[in-house]
């Protein structure tokens, strides 16, 4: 299983390019999943349904299945976050995974930026940078550049610079 991160500040346009990446590498024969780190609370379940009942109830993992998916839901209950590496860990085997945020792993990451956004660089800081897709070149820098419309062009980027999982988090 091969890793590559997208890494941006917000609003730099991440969850827009993965829902156009997902099917691009999927129409081309790739078996992808995606890990996205949200900084707030958040919930995938509704007041109301049996799943929030469960966990509200206090299930450690509530899992949810039909004919058609599962779900799988942890309440940490207040136990640290989980790390990337476990969190991979988790994940049936594909051929790549999209990383949404996790901007200071040590992964290798495509960095989104949108000039617009206001927002300043990341790549000149992160070593782990790989590339760069965005509307505005950086003329002095030495990271292959894809402009954020060219889809192809970033998804043939996160190929070429992913890296095996095990070799970024060995064990």
């Amino acid at each position: 299983m091969r890793i590559i991160g997208l890494a941006g500040w917000s609003g730099a346009g991440k969850t827009t390019l993965v829902s156009k990446l997902v099917p691009h590498l999927v129409g081309q024969g790739f078996r992808v999943s995606t890990l996205k780190h949200a900084h707030h609370r958040f919930e995938i379940d509704q007041p109301g349904k049996d799943s929030y009942q469960h966990r509200m109830a206090g299930a450690t993992e509530v899992l949810v299945s039909s004919a058609n998916r599962f779900a799988l839901v942890h309440e940490l209950r207040g136990a640290p976050e989980w790390t990337l590496p476990e969190l991979l860990g988790k994940l049936a085997p594909v051929d790549l995974v999209l990383v949404e945020g996790f901007k200071r792993e040590r992964h290798p990451k495509i960095e989104i930026f949108r000039s617009g956004n206001g927002k300043p660089a990341l790549h000149p800081d992160d070593p782990h940078i790989v590339g760069i897709a965005t509307d505005r070149p950086f003329p002095s820098v030495v990271l292959p550049q894809v402009h954020l419309d060219d889809i192809a062009a970033i998804a043939h980027l996160a190929l070429e610079k992913a890296a095996h999982v095990r070799e970024i988090f060995p064990g």
